[in-house]
């Protein structure tokens, strides 16, 4: 738990503008990054500038709100001064943590700032296990982990009593099928992946076509999808694409659904979890008011002694296709 003995409500920031949504909505940390490589949701009109950042702690500290900074791809060999680069400016812009998984950029904030800011294990890094993530902790100095999104509550339990670390554990937002810091789907259609590139689908390679029968998404000229007249199109991932195998048409990988396991904040605090973060930096300010607005009287209600159940049905609506799962902390992995 926090110092207060609270779970932490941590919100996604994908621009100054949500960052102050996030804030405002009663987030206790916001997580954002760099308008660069270095950060793995590196879209067009995301992210922040240096300045940017700066005013970003400015507000958040004004608000009681900290300021976690994601510089979690990997490091391109030869060249990590881009990653260094972006460390040492989220300490003078004076950011309350670090979220990273490569370890040179972790091995760079251990040695070059230890006692400046807080050091997190980005979920990238994929560590599970208390002996992955106490070599972490040993080496680095890590003070907490984000946790894969393919463990039950059970096993998270389990997890935390063998570790000497903070939990954060995703509870709402995107569900990637992979294992994190495991995925290079997207490269074998565009060259870039979510790991080195920062960036799954990028957008660039996206085209939507129109004929008679409908949508179809491609991806770098690959359909992914097709669509009916006036159905709903989806971004196409590979992931999530519906595909013609043995003669059946349907997804392979997983059906777009959302994450929300709202119902299971009761359950995750009760296994020791620290934090409970939203996905979504990609999202507008109506997606990241609205949700951190339900999470935040969610986690208060059960603070209080209450329960949350009722935020599944608030939020259908911000679920991708409008189907929510709770994943694999139910271990009923759809």
């Amino acid at each position: 738990m926090t110092e207060t003995g609270r779970m932490e409500l941590v919100c996604p920031a994908g621009t100054p503008a949500t960052l102050r949504a996030a804030v405002e909505a009663g987030a206790d940390a916001v997580y954002c990054g760099f308008r660069d490589e270095t950060n793995a949701r590196n879209f067009p009109g995301l992210n922040f500038t240096a300045g940017e950042l700066a005013e970003g702690v400015r507000f958040a500290h004004g608000h009681g709100t900290k300021v976690l900074v994601a510089i979690n791809t990997f490091a391109r060999v030869g060249d990590v001064g881009l990653w260094r680069k972006a460390v040492d400016t989220a300490v003078a812009c004076g950011a309350d943590a670090i979220i990273a998984g490569d370890i040179a950029v972790l091995d760079h904030v251990a040695t070059h700032h230890a006692h400046d800011i807080r050091l997190h294990l980005s979920v990238q890094a994929a560590a599970a296990t208390p002996e992955a993530i106490g070599f972490y902790a040993k080496t680095f100095g890590v003070k907490r982990v984000v946790i894969p999104r393919v463990l039950s509550v059970p096993e998270i339990t389990a997890l935390n009593k063998a570790i000497d670390v903070e939990t954060e554990a995703f509870v709402f937002g995107g569900l990637c099928v992979m294992v994190e810091g495991r995925c290079y789907l997207s490269s074998y259609a565009t060259g870039r992946s979510p790991n080195l590139s920062g960036v799954c689908s990028p957008p660039e390679s996206v085209t939507y076509d129109e004929d008679s029968g409908g949508m179809a998404a491609r991806l770098s000229g690959f359909t992914i999808d097709r669509y009916a007249p006036g159905e709903p199109t989806g971004y196409p991932t590979l992931c999530k694409g519906r595909f013609n195998a043995g003669g059946k048409t349907s997804y392979l990988f997983e059906e777009p659904v959302s994450l929300n396991a709202g119902s299971l904040i009761e359950g995750l605090k009760k296994a020791g979890v620290t934090a409970l973060k939203i996905e979504g930096r990609q999202r507008g300010k109506g997606y990241v008011s609205e949700v951190v607005r339900a999470f935040r009287r969610a986690v208060d209600a059960v603070e209080a002694g209450g329960s949350a159940v009722e935020i599944d049905r608030i939020l259908a609506g911000q679920s991708e296709g409008g189907r929510q799962t709770a994943g694999a902390y139910r271990k009923v992995w759809r």
